[in-house]
């Protein structure tokens, strides 16, 4: 089996393609997988520390961007897609399928026009326009959200919910001791989150009384790395400040309490891994999915949600205190929060994809 995976930039996109990279290794050992992404994205530091082969290909967004940015993405666009038909022609593949992101567009239209089966998988309750566009051509639509199937043709679709790397599942407990301190992982997707990070170091001052008894992973994206590591070591706190977190599914194994956005995947990993979390959506979120995918998991009662424009570092630090002075209440957020998990989605999506190339429910 060959199979090309194209898309990524974000963590979003790139880890449920991870996830059914995994599962078609699982079925056969020899399957041959490539990863078509960007030079910019996050998957050019992450596939190769993971054994995957990746080509790039030089193609940009066109959201949210000036004319002239814009007018020069739009004139990639035939390069890309000419060197997504030579790429497609060497390596041969048996199926190519887009997981979101710049580099999916163009691998995945060639492919069509290739006479190659396609599909898609659409992380998010409200697609992109590169999913939107490419629903059009692909043979599978797989959704993480039944309602998504409104924007594509009824006939290709399917929910298969969102996949999650294996690794994850397994991550429900403490991986360490942490000398028994209370541990706390802060994140805010692939490239960190502005208000997250604000929130978290306006939040010292009002945790000294607890913070010989915290320990703190936080991830912060490049952006203020220095500054936010500046913060901790002025308030005498045990943290490991990171621009990235390779294997963050060890990073969940060894913390009691998680602090991050509600993107889809991330949502996908805490509910697949069991953990206890307080989730900040990203406000700028297109039809404000992320608050939608918060609220799904308070209701479960496996999550706390606090908004952005209410988030300031005394609450942040009072939420803190809170989970930490009552690890009962974590305990009862860890388990509502397992029996959300889906841990068949990649190996749906897989069945899926062989029924497919079998001639099988076509």
């Amino acid at each position: 089996m060959k199979v090309i995976i194209a898309g990524g930039g974000t963590g979003g996109h790139l880890f449920p393609g991870i996830a059914i990279a995994e599962e078609f290794l699982k079925r056969d050992r020899a399957s041959d997988i490539l990863f078509v992404g960007t030079k910019k994205g996050v998957e050019a530091r992450v596939l190769p520390d993971l054994g995957f082969d990746l080509r790039t290909l030089d193609v940009e967004g066109i959201k949210g961007k000036g004319f002239v940015k814009i007018a020069g993405a739009i004139m990639k666009i035939p390069g890309s897609l000419i060197e997504s038909c030579r790429l497609i022609r060497s390596f041969s593949p048996d199926i190519v399928i887009g997981v979101g992101g710049y580099a999916s567009g163009p691998a995945v239209l060639a492919a069509h026009f290739m006479c190659i089966r396609t599909a898609i998988a659409e992380q998010n309750a409200l697609p992109g326009i590169t999913n939107r566009i490419l629903g059009r051509f692909v043979d599978r639509i797989f959704l993480t959200f039944p309602d998504t199937g409104k924007w594509f043709p009824e006939k290709k679709t399917v929910h298969s919910g969102n996949p999650v790397r294996a690794a994850f599942f397994t991550a429900t407990g403490k991986s360490e001791k942490k000398g028994g301190r209370f541990a706390l992982l802060i994140f805010g997707g692939s490239q960190g989150a502005r208000g997250i990070n604000a929130a978290a170091v306006d939040a010292l001052p009002f945790l000294a009384k607890i913070k010989d008894r915290l320990k703190i992973v936080h991830q912060t994206g490049s952006a203020g790395l220095d500054s936010i590591s500046a913060a901790y070591r002025s308030h005498g706190m045990d943290a490991e400040v990171l621009p990235f977190i390779m294997d963050m599914a060890a990073a969940f194994g060894a913390a009691d309490l998680l602090v991050c956005r509600a993107g889809a995947t991330s949502i996908a990993e805490i509910t697949a891994s069991g953990k206890a979390s307080i989730l900040i959506p990203f406000p700028q979120a297109v039809d404000d999915h992320q608050t939608k995918n918060a609220e799904a998991l308070v209701k479960a009662g496996a999550a706390f949600m606090i908004k952005e424009k209410d988030l300031n570092g005394r609450i942040f630090a009072e939420m803190i205190e809170r989970f930490f002075s009552h690890p009962e209440k974590i305990r009862e957020m860890e388990a509502r929060s397992k029996n959300l998990g889906n841990m068949h989605a990649a190996a749906y999506i897989v069945d899926t994809c062989l029924e497919l190339l079998t001639g099988r429910n076509l």
